[in-house]
């Protein structure tokens, strides 16, 4: 890892090694949506001290042998069915319960915290920005990408999308999306950090959005920098008639 350190991505880092997410959250290195950049870069941007970084990278990486833990080597219907049963579903669940613990609190203690109207209003936007970008996916995206994956046949194969490049890069600039309304929040709660007078909800509340935020993190990464990229690759290969997979 050390060796590559110039050219290796953090989004190849973490698809490799899960574990490797820890580790970038915990120096603030963006592993999703910031996947494409070279660990070295990424370490520039966060401010981070590379040579601590490296280390905890080699750390977790003496830990492990298990090439389970590569997603890349996953089928891509493997790869979605996860992403749908871990993410989305974690996601449909989260989302309404920590916009009515939001709710809750701004009624309740919105006039000693203004802020709270703000992290409200920013959490039901993206809230009802990714209830569509789920069923998008669900419904359009994920049974081409599955179709794509599960063809046996080598005839040239015509995207009904013209190509599958024009719904992935709607869903990036989607995810992006999400991510900067995510940063909004996180700045307005000072890092999730409940106020000296936070009641338990409070408390519930602001672990909730961390978590969704963690959760996000891994969800964006898996489709931006493992399960687009396949997609590409292979409708590429069955257009061109050299079908292989």
């Amino acid at each position: 890892m050390t060796d590559s350190f110039d050219t290796t991505t953090v989004g190849e880092i973490v698809a490799t090694d899960f574990r490797a997410a820890g580790v970038f959250e915990q120096f603030g290195i963006d592993f999703c949506c910031g996947g494409r950049r070279s660990l070295a870069d990424a370490c520039r941007t966060a401010g981070a001290d590379p040579i601590v970084v490296r280390a905890a990278l080699d750390t977790i990486a003496a830990g492990s042998d298990d090439a389970a833990d590569d997603v890349r080597q996953w089928p891509l219907d493997r790869l979605i069915d996860h992403i749908v049963a871990t993410h989305h579903a974690y996601v449909r669940i989260a989302l309404p319960t920590i916009a009515h613990h939001l709710a809750k609190l701004a009624t309740v203690h919105g006039e000693r915290h203004p802020e709270l109207a703000r992290v409200t209003a920013a959490f039901d936007k993206l809230r009802h920005g990714l209830q569509q970008h789920l069923m998008k996916e669900e419904h359009v995206l994920f049974p081409y990408i599955r179709e794509l994956a599960t063809r046996t046949d080598a005839h040239p194969f015509v995207s009904p999308f013209g190509t599958v490049t024009n719904p992935i890069h709607m869903m990036e600039r989607e995810h992006r999306e999400a991510g900067e309304e995510l940063r909004l929040i996180r700045e307005l709660t000072n890092g999730y950090t409940p106020p000296a007078d936070g009641c338990a909800t409070y408390r519930v509340a602001f672990e909730e959005l961390a978590q969704f935020e963690r959760d996000l993190h891994r969800h964006v990464h898996l489709e931006n920098n493992v399960l687009f990229p396949d997609a590409i690759a292979l409708e590429q290969r069955s257009s061109s008639g050299s079908f292989d997979v």
